[in-house]
C-alpha cells in the first residue's frame, strides 16, 4: 500500500487500456498529487473511467489532456483557461438546433426542455449556450425582423432555457468574496446572467443571482452582505440601460466591478471597472477570483 492510498503504480482495466494512479501521473508530469486532485474537483480534468471497488485511475487519453494543460500553464495560461482549452469540447449537433427551433415554433415546452436538459448535461453550459441557445435566439430575431411576429416564440424559448438552467446543480453559497450578478435598474434581460450563474456553478463557483431590474440600493445591500471583498457583474443589453449609477454603487461598496453586455460598448467607464466580452471569459475570470 502506498502512503497516498494508491495500491500500486499501474493497473490494467482491460488488455488494451492501461490505467495509472494519481501518484504515477503526478510523478510523470512533475505536478503535485494534491494539484491533480484539485483539478479533477474544480475543472473535471482527471480520470474518466472507473471500476467499481477500485480507485479512479488515469488512462493515456486522460494523461494527454493533462499534458496539454500543464504545457499551457507553463506558457502563462491560468489553470481555468488551460483546462477549458485542453479538454476536447463536444458541441451540440446541428440537428439539435433544428429540433429546438421546431419545438419553439410549436410552443412545445416539454420538447424544448428535453432538448435543452440533455444538451446541458452532455455538453455543459458554455458549449450549449454558445452553440445552441444563442444561435436559436438569433434565428428567431432574424425572423422577427424579416416577417414580424414570433414574440411568443422568443418568450417560450427564453422560459425553457431559464427553466433548464435552473434544473442544473448549484454549489452551496459562499459568503467569502461573494459573486453577485445583477441587471441594472431598468434592464429586463436577465437570461445571459442566468447562463453565467449556471456556468459558474458548473465550475464550482457560487454566485448570487439578483435578476432583472435591480435597484441601486438593493445592489449595494447585496454587495455588503458577504465576508470579504465581493465581485459584481452588471448586465446591460442596450445603451439606454447602461446605468453608471449602478457601477458607482458597486464601487462605493468596495466591490470588484465588471460590466457585461452590448449596452456598455460605448460607455466611458471608471478605470477600475473591467469589461467581460464572452461567457467563457467570464467563467475563467471569476473562477480565478474565487480560487
Amino acid at each position: 500500500m502506498r502512503e497516498d492510498g494508491d495500491i500500486d503504480t499501474q493497473l490494467v482495466i482491460d488488455q488494451s487500456t492501461p490505467a495509472y494512479t494519481v501518484r504515477a501521473v503526478a510523478e510523470r508530469l512533475g505536478v503535485p498529487t494534491p494539484t491533480l486532485r484539485s483539478w479533477t474537483l474544480r475543472y473535471g480534468i482527471g480520470p474518466q473511467r472507473h471500476q467499481r471497488g477500485r480507485h479512479r485511475n488515469y488512462t493515456e487519453a486522460d494523461i494527454a489532456i493533462l499534458e496539454r494543460m500543464v504545457a499551457l500553464i507553463r506558457a502563462g495560461a491560468s489553470p481555468a483557461s488551460a483546462a477549458r482549452t485542453a479538454i476536447p469540447q463536444r458541441q451540440p449537433a446541428s440537428d439539435d438546433l433544428d429540433r429546438l427551433l421546431a419545438a419553439a415554433f410549436r410552443l412545445d415546452s416539454a420538447d424544448l426542455l428535453g432538448i435543452l436538459d440533455s444538451n446541458f448535461r452532455e455538453h455543459g453550459v458554455v458549449a450549449t449556450w454558445d452553440h445552441l441557445c444563442r444561435p436559436a435566439f438569433a434565428s428567431v430575431v432574424e425572423q422577427q425582423y424579416d416577417a414580424g411576429g414570433c414574440i411568443d416564440v422568443e418568450h417560450i424559448l427564453s422560459w425553457a432555457v431559464t427553466t433548464s438552467l435552473h434544473r442544473l446543480p448549484a454549489p452551496a453559497a459562499d459568503r467569502r468574496n461573494a459573486v453577485v450578478l445583477a441587471c441594472t435598474s431598468n434592464e429586463s434581460h436577465a437570461l445571459p446572467l442566468e447562463a453565467l450563474r449556471a456556468a459558474l456553478a458548473e465550475a464550482h463557483v457560487a454566485a448570487s443571482m439578483l435578476g432583472a431590474g435591480v435597484p441601486d440600493d438593493a445592489l449595494g445591500d447585496a454587495l455588503s452582505r458577504g465576508e470579504g471583498r465581493a465581485t459584481a457583474v452588471l448586465w446591460a443589453q442596450g445603451p439606454d440601460t447602461a446605468d453608471l449609477s449602478a457601477v458607482q454603487t458597486a464601487i462605493d461598496a468596495q466591490a470588484r466591478v465588471f460590466v457585461a453586455g452590448p449596452g456598455w460598448d460605448d460607455v466611458d467607464l471608471p478605470p477600475e471597472v473591467g469589461r467581460i466580452d464572452s461567457l467563457p471569459a467570464a467563467v475563467d475570470l471569476l473562477q480565478q477570483r474565487a480560487s
